[in-house]
C-alpha cells in the first residue's frame, strides 16, 4: 500500500483559508486585487504556509508561458576558474528573481553548441546565456524561437546582444598608472602576431587592450620598447623577458599582457638580482588567483567575470536592456609598483 502523501492543492489552501480559490490564485500569484484586504493576504499565506503548498511548475508554465528558467552554454568556461565568475555571477541574480538555471558544456566539440542550443530549447527556457573561455566573435545556431541570448565574454556574428571586459580603458588606465609613477624606460611585454590580433575569431579583446595601452604611452610622448610573444604563459613571458632585458637593461618598468606572463618575467629578475618594484616595477591584466600570492604581490587590472555573468543575467530577466555593454576592469594595487626615481622622470 503506498503512503505517499497527496500534494496539496490550490482548493485545499482556499478551504483551510476560507476563501475562494480565485482569490487564492491571486494572492499567491502575487496579483492581489483592490478588494483584498491585508488579512486576507495574511490568512491565505499562512494557510498555504501550514499545507506546504507549493505551486505546480507545469501550471504556471502554460498559464505564465514561461518556465522560470534560463540556460547558460560553455565552450570551457565550466572546466576553469572562469565558471566561479561568469556562472556565479548569472546564478545570483537569477535565485534573485526566482528562476533556475540550467548548465551545459559544450567542450570545444564541433557541433557542441548546436545541440547544447537544442537542449536548452526543449527544456523551453526563457533565455540563454553563452559563456567564453576566449573573448572572441563565434557562430550561434539559428533558431525560430526567438529566445533572447546574451554572449558573456565575446560577441556573435549575428549581432546578438553581448558583455564583455572593457579592455581599451583597462589598457589604457594600466599603462598610465606607470606614467604617472614617473616611468619612462618601459618595456612592454607579449603583445600578439598581428594575424591573432586581426582575426576576432580568435581574439575580440587584445587589439583594444593594446589600443589602450598606445594612447596611453602616446599621450605621454613614451615609445615604449617591446617584445612581442605567440602565447600568453610564463614560460614565453620568461623568453621574452629575458630578450627585452638584454637589450633595454636599464627598464624601470615592466608592463605584461596578462598575469601569465608576468609570472614569467617575474622569474627572470629574481634570477637576475633585480628587485621588485625598487629596481623595476610591474603590471599587468587578468587578476589570475596566483597574483595575490606572488611576493610582492602583482598590480593587476582584474577581469570583471562576476559582473559581465551577473549582467547578462539581468539582460534575460529584463532588469536591463538587450544590448552591447562593457564592463569597468578595476585595477586591483598590490606592491609590484613604486614611483620611479627622480632621474627616470626626465
Amino acid at each position: 500500500m503506498s503512503t505517499q502523501r497527496r500534494r496539496t492543492t490550490l482548493a485545499d489552501v482556499a478551504e483551510r483559508a476560507g476563501m475562494s480559490k480565485a482569490a487564492v490564485s491571486m494572492i499567491m500569484n502575487d496579483r492581489p486585487g483592490s478588494r483584498l484586504s491585508a488579512d486576507a493576504v495574511e490568512r491565505v499565506r499562512a494557510a498555504a504556509a501550514e499545507l506546504d503548498y507549493r505551486p505546480n511548475p507545469a501550471a504556471q508554465v502554460l498559464r505564465r508561458g514561461k518556465t522560470k528558467t534560463i540556460g547558460f552554454i560553455s565552450d570551457e568556461v565550466t572546466l576553469t576558474r572562469h565558471a566561479s565568475g561568469l556562472i556565479g555571477g548569472a546564478l545570483e541574480v537569477s535565485k534573485a528573481h526566482d528562476h533556475t538555471m540550467l548548465i551545459a558544456e559544450t567542450e570545444g566539440i564541433e557541433g557542441g553548441l548546436a545541440r547544447a542550443f537544442e537542449t536548452m530549447i526543449d527544456h523551453r527556457v526563457d533565455g540563454i546565456l553563452i559563456g567564453l573561455l576566449g573573448a572572441r566573435l563565434i557562430d550561434l545556431p539559428a533558431t525560430s524561437t526567438g529566445v533572447p541570448v546574451v554572449v558573456l565574454n565575446g560577441a556573435s556574428s549575428s549581432g546578438h546582444a553581448n558583455v564583455l571586459p572593457d579592455e581599451r580603458a583597462a589598457g589604457y588606465a594600466v599603462a598610465k598608472r606607470l606614467v604617472d609613477a614617473g616611468h619612462r624606460r618601459i618595456g612592454v611585454v607579449g603583445d600578439l602576431p598581428q594575424d591573432v590580433i586581426d582575426d576576432p575569431r580568435q581574439t575580440a579583446t587584445v587589439a583594444l587592450r593594446f589600443a589602450g595601452i598606445a594612447a596611453a604611452f602616446a599621450e605621454a610622448g613614451i615609445e615604449p620598447a617591446r617584445v612581442d610573444i605567440v602565447e600568453w604563459q610564463p614560460e614565453p613571458g620568461y623568453e621574452a623577458t629575458t630578450e627585452l632585458l638584454a637589450h633595454h637593461p636599464d627598464v624601470t618598468a615592466i608592463l605584461a599582457a596578462n598575469d601569465g606572463v608576468a609570472f614569467g618575467a617575474y622569474q627572470v629578475l629574481l634570477e637576475q638580482g633585480r628587485r621588485i618594484p625598487q629596481d623595476v616595477s610591474v603590471v599587468s591584466f587578468d587578476d589570475e588567483i596566483l597574483a595575490g600570492y606572488l611576493r610582492p604581490g602583482l598590480t593587476t587590472a582584474r577581469l570583471p567575470y562576476q559582473e559581465i555573468g551577473a549582467l547578462g543575467a539581468s539582460m534575460l530577466l529584463g532588469q536591463h536592456a538587450l544590448g552591447h555593454e562593457l564592463v569597468t576592469m578595476p585595477i586591483i594595487e598590490r606592491d609590484s609598483l613604486i614611483a620611479a626615481v627622480s632621474t627616470d622622470a626626465g
